[in-house]
């Protein structure tokens, strides 16, 4: 099994679901150049992470999981040869979900996650939660690998990490939108040495209202990105090691 490289796209979004679009397009394609067999959104990436107040323009702003937005990164991952896992704000009655959905390098969704621990104390009382973590099998150009999700403050509950890790993973994704400091960054390096995962978290930018930057990825040993500008670097995963470190 060659390394696993995880692209983190942390991105500051445009103002559009248009612009997000091809912001996104363009990153993925940057990504893919480096290297990457995956490319990772921060939070509800279609609509840079805005929950309006007004419940109709939340619902207008809301796309289908299977809509054109959401499509055209299906399209985008088989003609990359890339997995790409792309978050957005997801048409659900009664109310949108925040959602991410996995499509592998030949553009087939294989995953599909709705943030199940909403901040009901904030912009997301305004959310449907999810209501189950689920692990997907995906085929990279370096190997099968398991994957779950989960969504910013699904973090902060050791059962989230801990269920996936149950049901099979071996890499989680974690989309996120708030500001990285010292005690998140520590659940995660946490969360990946509880339950001997390897995680990678993305965000937005420093710039992007409560939201600092530091993406992370923690494995056995943690790296983070330095910086807190917009960027997009790459993940390695061992995943031999990892498994390895996992029978003992």
């Amino acid at each position: 099994m060659k390394h696993l490289k995880i692209a983190l796209c942390q991105l500051a979004p445009t103002g559009s679901l248009e612009g997000n679009q091809e912001k996104g397009i363009a990153a993925c394609r940057k990504a893919k150049e480096m290297g990457a067999d995956i490319a990772l959104f921060p939070e509800m990436w279609s609509v840079g992470y805005d929950i309006p107040e007004d419940i109709t323009k939340l619902k207008d702003s809301a796309v289908p999981a299977d809509g054109e937005f959401v499509e055209v990164f299906s399209r985008l991952a088989e003609e990359l040869g890339m997995a790409i896992g792309i978050t957005f704000l997801e048409s659900f009655e009664p109310l949108p979900r925040n959602s991410l959905c996995l499509f592998d390098r030949f553009g087939q969704k294989v995953l599909s996650y709705s943030k199940v621990h909403t901040c009901v104390f904030g912009d997301e009382c305004r959310l449907t939660p999810g209501e189950d973590f689920s692990v997907a099998e995906l085929e990279t150009a370096v190997g099968n690998v398991k994957v779950g999700a989960m969504i910013c403050y699904d973090r902060e509950f050791p059962e989230s990490a801990r269920i996936l890790m149950l049901k099979g993973a071996e890499i989680l994704l974690v989309p996120n939108a708030c500001p990285m400091e010292i005690n998140r960054l520590t659940q995660l390096r946490t969360r990946a040495f509880e339950n001997m995962v390897g995680i990678v978290t993305v965000n937005y930018p420093e710039g992007k209202p409560d939201c600092n930057g530091h993406s992370t990825a923690f494995d056995g040993m943690a790296y983070a990105l330095d910086g807190t500008k917009e960027q997009i670097e790459l993940a390695d995963f061992d995943l031999d090691a990892l498994r390895e470190y996992r029978k003992k």
